[in-house]
């Protein structure tokens, strides 16, 4: 495996730039390559479940050639998110171009944003990476998610306990709320229980959270401040898109995926069958081996150039960026998805 093929990450955001120089319904050229090209290519060039042995493993690991194609989008989401609340605030741009732009944008930031900082936050024996993942949490207000996704999800994975795992029978409509909502919740209580088991209050300078919501806050106002109320607008609407593209993303990876329970009140360990896997060659270029899923929460440690297929892993029927769209649409879901977990259920007995 080579580096390379995992810079067509940077056709997205220059899709939105594409775009938006043609004018017109052309601000929507960045959905139309996502949810369109890409799931074509994945019919066209099929999946990829050949995994490196050990010696290549190593190597991979260690060049830095993977690394520096995350590190390098942290400044350009940065950049994005800055230079689209100008041009929104400061370009004539009617109804339809404007809402094709924002789109555009948001998809960009969950899936460049949100994406490659759900790699780099995973880093934990570092500073570097860790850091640029919460420069490009913050461009979307999810710096919370960092802690939740990493010290909460990891743990709780497909239990009750868990607000990213979807229940069976749980539409994404229903999904999206509840793992918001919980979802910081979660990342507050794991902070307030780290800081009394200090002997320090929640609601201190020493919570991250708290710090995190300043933070956001005050990226927010300095948009205001330096583009107008249009500005915050934008924000807020771009967010909504990335966070909604990252959530309907863990709807489909934990869909109805459970732990057993030990005799000791415990659960089992998290292994390859407790998460949806998709090894689609395209959008796991597209998306850094996102969908060798379960191969991430047997190893979060792991790089993902090398992240391993499972043959044993329940596989979804087509790649992401084609299940966005058919989670979108419950009853289809449901009649694609619900006799595959049921005969995955009984498989494992």
């Amino acid at each position: 495996m080579k580096p390379y093929p995992f810079l067509i990450i940077y056709l997205l955001p220059l899709s939105v730039w594409l775009g938006y120089g043609l004018g017109g319904i052309y601000n929507f050229l960045t959905p139309l390559f996502v949810f369109g090209l890409v799931p074509l290519l994945d019919v066209l060039l099929g999946v990829n479940t050949r995994n490196p042995n050990a010696e290549e493993e190593e190597a991979l690991a260690e060049d830095r050639a993977f690394r520096i194609i995350t590190w390098a989008c942290a400044p350009l989401q940065l950049l994005m998110v800055v230079l689209a609340a100008y041009v929104i605030t400061h370009r004539p741009m009617d109804l339809l171009e404007r809402v094709g732009f924002v789109l555009s944008v948001g998809i960009s930031s969950g899936a460049l944003g949100i994406n490659v900082s759900h790699e780099l936050v995973h880093r934990i024996n570092n500073r570097l990476e860790p850091f640029l993942g919460r420069v490009m949490l913050l461009t979307v207000g999810y710096l919370h998610w960092a802690i939740e996704h990493v010290k909460g999800h990891h743990r709780n994975v497909a239990t009750a306990e868990d607000p990213a795992t979807a229940r069976f029978g749980e539409s994404v409509y229903a999904f999206w709320p509840r793992t918001v909502a919980e979802g910081f919740r979660s990342a507050w209580q794991i902070e307030a229980r780290a800081l009394e088991r200090k002997g320090k209050k929640a609601w201190s300078l020493h919570n991250p959270v708290l710090w995190y919501t300043v933070l956001e806050v005050a990226f927010v106002a300095a948009l205001g401040w330096a583009f107008g109320p249009g500005a915050v607008v934008f924000f807020f609407v771009q967010s909504f898109v990335a966070v909604s593209l990252l959530e309907v993303v863990n709807y489909l990876e934990h869909y109805g995926m459970e732990r057993g329970k030990l005799p000791d009140g415990r659960y089992e360990k998290v292994t390859p069958l407790h998460s949806w896997n998709a090894s689609h060659r395209v959008t796991n270029f597209f998306l850094f081996n996102l969908q060798r899923h379960s191969d991430h929460h047997a190893g979060p440690a792991r790089r993902y150039q090398v992240l391993r297929h499972h043959d044993e892993s329940p596989q979804l029927p087509n790649g992401y960026a084609a299940m966005v769209l058919v989670a979108l649409v419950p009853p289809l879901w449901r009649r694609i998805m619900d006799h595959r977990l049921e005969a995955f259920r009984a498989k494992r007995g």
